[in-house]
């Protein structure tokens, strides 16, 4: 099944092909650009900074970046080499980030929450030629764990661990990176097996900003909060990278919390906030959801948002938030349109010069061909009904694994399309909805169940307030689904629970468990670890 085509995100009169997404070459070149132009703007407010916080402009930034990008090579990095970056959200940690990628250098983001052996990990096998850290127990679990003695730098860039010889007169070549250079290498969360390095080149960032600042309208004029963490994709490339991209302006905050992030709103006067379903159900929450209704979008990723907290949302606070969905190999993939119907449960179809396909293998040519704007679902198809395994391409599919081709190889199905292990299937106006990872699934009696259908379901209970399905083995079944909740108040009866599923839900679907939890496990994105339950 293919979902409605990526044209219709476009705005009307708008025309675009897929090159164009990468014309502008990588986004150094790109935001060198835009900040040259307007030069006066505010870029970023270090919230963090507390009372010596001040906007920085866009002139400021870009000598900040550019004297980044000259400490770099001073102390003999050279283009292609790679940097591990493990810094909490800060004017200081875009600063190095954003520099490293102007010097050419190929970015290591690591979450600060790691362990040492998480850490270690990614350091001995990515490699690096330098780190930069913010918290100095990690700057000896880095020196620990790499092979060679690598410099751990401090977030001015002075030197904490190593000896690192200084040439002063060495120049830097800046905003050098053709396309096709690495920029990051994000590693997975590392769901099945050790976490691996997904490379991801200048182009492929460059044409994710692109194409999410048409989709979402975004403007130099608009100013986010962030409250997301700077490491992750969605932090970083979408909305770190885009603000910078469109000239907009970023009020950076350390981390979430509801009244941090609705004051910074309300006093700086945003018009974009960016987070995970987590966030927005703390926000429904608070008391406070209303105040979402004076930004001009509110965006959900990373995880899925309940339809039932999508309406809650809609309802009580008039947002229509826009549900999205992207991963760390293909970047953002999937969006509900800015214009148009956001429909709670899906998300969207395709960002512009992504094509999309629900199917266990890639379709022909022919059959994906760029065509004018209305539905996409092939005649015939019985929409909506099946779930198979979301395929797609384009300029944001990452370059592969690093130094893994087998496991790149898998990846991949032929002419592009990638693997992403994620099901979904197609309703009959083109939309999306996920229904899970393939690795998620739960067979039981032969029959697969998709994990988010059942949630679905047990979200409807008033009683419910999170849920997260697993299957447990069975000798008579092979596994049979379990439910594990977390209770809005008081927990219900398992029974009730079990009998307003069976309303719901094919019997080979319905809980046969119920477990009641405090919490679900999650990542540092708020997506629930299904293999920490049980």
């Amino acid at each position: 099944m293919r979902p409605r085509p990526w044209r219709d995100h476009l705005p009307p009169g708008s025309s675009i092909d897929t090159p164009d997404l990468t014309a502008r070459g990588s986004l150094p070149t790109a935001w060198a650009g835009v900040w040259g132009a307007h030069a006066d703007r505010p870029l970023l407010y270090d919230a963090g900074a507390g009372p010596d916080a001040r906007w920085v402009s866009a002139a400021r930034f870009e000598e900040q970046t550019r004297r980044a990008a000259a400490r770099f090579a001073e102390l003999g990095l050279e283009a292609g080499d790679r940097v591990v970056w493990s810094m909490g959200s800060s004017l200081a940690a875009a600063v190095v980030n954003i520099g490293a990628l102007r010097a050419g250098l190929v970015v290591v983001p690591a979450n600060r929450l790691y362990t040492e052996r998480e850490l270690g990990h990614i350091v001995a096998d990515v490699r690096p030629a330098a780190a930069v850290v913010d918290d100095p127990p990690r700057a000896r679990w880095i020196e620990d764990a790499s092979a060679s003695a690598v410099p751990v730098l401090g977030p001015d860039l002075q030197v904490l661990r190593g000896v690192v010889p200084v040439d002063a007169a060495r120049a830097a070549a800046v905003d050098a990176a053709p396309g096709d250079a690495p920029a990051l290498i994000a590693y997975t969360s590392g769901t099945t097996g050790a976490p691996k390095g997904a490379v991801l080149t200048h182009a492929n960032v460059l044409a994710n900003s692109e194409s999410v600042s048409l989709t979402w309208r975004w403007q130099p004029e608009d100013r986010l909060v962030h409250a997301l963490p700077i490491f992750h994709g969605h932090g970083l490339c979408v909305a770190l990278y885009t603000s910078l991209l469109v000239g907009a302006s970023v009020v950076l905050l350390p981390s979430f919390d509801v009244d941090g992030v609705l004051d910074a709103s309300d006093a700086h006067g945003a018009t974009l906030f960016f987070g995970v379903p987590t966030m927005y159900h703390r926000i429904a929450a608070s008391g406070r959801a209303r105040e979402l209704s004076r930004l001009r979008l509110a965006v959900s990723g990373s995880a899925p948002l309940a339809a039932e907290l999508h309406g809650a949302l809609e309802r009580d606070a008039g947002t229509r938030v826009l549900e999205r969905y992207g991963m760390t190999e293909t970047l953002m993939t999937l969006s509900n349109p800015y214009d148009g119907e956001r429909r709670a449960g899906t998300v969207g179809f395709p960002f512009p010069g992504v094509d999309a396909w629900i199917g266990e293998e890639p379709p022909p040519d022919a059959a994906v061909a760029r065509e004018p704007a209305g539905t996409g679902v092939d005649a015939g198809t019985d929409a909506g009904t099946d779930a198979a395994e979301i395929l797609v391409r384009g300029p944001t599919v990452f370059a592969g694994y690093w130094e893994r081709p087998a496991a790149s190889a898998e990846r991949f199905a032929g002419s592009g399309w990638l693997r992403t292990g994620d099901m979904g299937s197609v309703d009959a106006d083109g939309y999306v909805a996920i229904r899970g990872r393939r690795t998620d699934m739960v067979i039981s009696g032969g029959y697969n169940v998709y994990p988010a259908e059942v949630e679905d379901a047990l979200l409807a209970h008033p009683a419910v307030r999170e849920v997260a399905v697993t299957g447990t083995p069975s000798d008579e079944w092979g596994e049979v689904v379990t439910a594990w909740v977390v209770a809005d108040g008081p927990a219900p009866p398992a029974g009730d629970l079990l009998a307003f599923a069976a309303a719901r839900l094919a019997p080979y679907k319905r809980p046969r468990q119920v477990h009641f939890v405090d919490a679900l496990p999650r990542n540092a994105m708020g997506k629930v670890v299904r293999g920490a339950l049980g």
